[in-house]
């Protein structure tokens, strides 16, 4: 569970610092960096599994388009950013498994993670250049640190189950750049105070932490498999239609791939119990989108070796996938992510309100925010799972609890005698962000962002050319204080 963030030297991220609760929405016009924010969290996700250059490459449109690594520097004009920096806290699950299956024991389940990189021109025949490891850390957040690094309001007993420390030493990685040659040092995690391994930093192909995999290391290890864990969901359509062969990956691909697999494993589980009692769950909670759902089944065809996913209407009528829209594939994707014990780390999301009518979109809110864990439960269970998303639909704004919203808005910085514009975060006031260090949104701000859309007609409008808009019917104008955000 991501918790804090810091970013800068990112696309237009700059001295970004943002806390997360369980869930949270950004929202924002078109352009200012709300997605920039999200690519950060899955850049630092691959950092923790790919090579540098790959896991650059892996960041949304640099790869799809020129694949020049530069680009995910901050820059203004022709001129760029030295270093780009990251700093997160998270919280992660207290076991876990290493690469080769080996189990492994948190020492500390409240961490702080840093990585700093800089562009290194490569004068072979890779003209568009690579990434190379300044500085790399981890360390732990002491239990009473922990009260002041979670802002977010939780229960006692979700604190007790899932913040842990038995670390004497802070440090489980660290960077010494006392000598010539900067050096990371991977410190033991037996409690000790043994000679770490040093490793050359400007040789490393990727960072120490994605190369953790050893009893010796099995904090980082579990570390490692967090960030891992956090993906962005994309979901498609067309691969969310797709049925799938027996042989299928019983998990959810980032695009929707292999979501008939997922569903008739959970099941079919041994863990389940009887297999109609999962549809039943998934059914009623797509009935909150279409009233008219009355089962969810997936099919098994045996002389094909299909797995088919199909929705029953309340008059008998089963309809596969390929036959059900968009918004309906995305919602019951999610429903179905919503009962899989398995599933933790962050999820994020963009615009999860494409596809759906403005009158469901509080079932959209309420099954996102279901997915998250829930700070407040007496009896925590499973994995920690958290949901980040992006909106511009002032509709979703209105729905999303008041503490889980920041407004994304550009604002004007100065650096080397040029102006650009960044990434600025605010809060509501009298919520929990703002003992987080987030500043309030004015009023004014929030209210126009809310009611976007003015209903006098335009100054320069020509009634004899220009064809009339809903808005400036007579008959509709006695209505006014109904239509939406008119109250506001």
């Amino acid at each position: 569970m991501l918790t804090r963030l810091k970013v800068s030297g990112f696309k237009n991220l700059v001295d970004v610092d943002v806390s997360f609760g369980p869930f949270t929405c950004i929202a924002g016009a078109n352009g200012v960096g709300k997605s920039n924010l999200l690519d950060a969290i899955i850049f630092l996700s691959a950092l923790a599994e790919k090579p540098l250059s790959d896991a650059a490459l892996s960041v949304r449109d640099l790869g799809a388009k020129t694949g020049d690594i530069r680009g995910l520097f901050h820059h203004v004009g022709d001129r760029y950013a030295d270093q780009m920096t990251f700093e997160a806290e998270m919280i992660i699950p207290a076991e876990g498994e290493d690469d080769l299956g080996q189990s492994a024991e948190a020492s500390a389940t409240f961490v702080r993670y840093g990585v700093s990189l800089r562009y290194r021109q490569d004068e072979s025949s890779r003209a568009l250049g690579s990434l190379e490891l300044v500085k790399e850390e981890l360390k732990h957040i002491t239990l009473r640190e922990s009260e002041e690094h979670l802002k977010f309001s939780s229960s006692r007993a979700w604190r007790k189950k899932f913040i842990k420390n038995a670390r004497r030493i802070p440090n489980y990685i660290s960077t010494d750049d006392s000598g010539p040659d900067r050096h990371i040092l991977v410190h033991q995690d037996g409690g000790g105070s043994g000679t770490p391994q040093k490793r050359r930093a400007a040789n490393l192909p990727r960072t120490v932490l994605s190369a953790a995999n050893s009893a010796e290391f099995r904090t980082a290890t579990l570390v490692k498999r967090e960030m891992q864990s956090w993906r962005q969901l994309q979901l498609e359509p067309s691969a969310l239609r797709t049925p799938d062969n027996f042989s299928a990956p019983a998990e959810l691909e980032s695009d929707g791939a292999h979501l008939p697999a997922m569903l008739f494993h959970l099941a079919n589980s041994p863990n389940s119990g009887v297999a109609m009692s999962v549809y039943a769950e998934v059914a009623n909670r797509l009935s909150e989108l279409i009233e008219d759902v009355r089962a969810i089944y997936v099919d098994r065809d045996e002389s094909r070796q299909l797995l088919t996913l199909y929705a029953k209407s309340s008059d008998g009528t089963a309809y596969p996938a390929r036959s059900l829209s968009d918004g309906t594939l995305r919602f019951l994707a999610l429903s179905v992510l919503s009962i899989a014990p398995d599933t933790g780390g962050v999820i994020c999301m963009e615009e999860p309100e494409n596809g759906i009518h403005p009158k469901r979109i509080p079932a959209m809110i309420k099954l996102l925010r279901d997915l998250a864990t829930d700070p407040q439960a007496l009896n925590p269970e499973g994995r920690l799972r958290q949901v980040i998303i992006n909106t511009h639909s002032p509709a979703v704004v209105m729905q999303v609890p008041d503490d889980s919203l920041l407004i994304a808005s550009p604002v004007a910085k100065l650096a080397q005698e040029s102006s650009f514009k960044a990434l600025q975060l605010h809060c509501l006031p009298g919520t929990w962000r703002i003992a987080a260090g987030a500043q309030s949104i004015p009023k004014g701000e929030l209210l126009a962002y809310l009611n976007p859309v003015p209903n006098p007609p335009p100054a320069n409008l020509n009634p004899d050319r220009e064809p009339r808009r809903v808005a400036d019917r007579q008959d509709l104008i006695a209505y006014q204080t109904k239509l939406p955000f008119a109250d506001i």
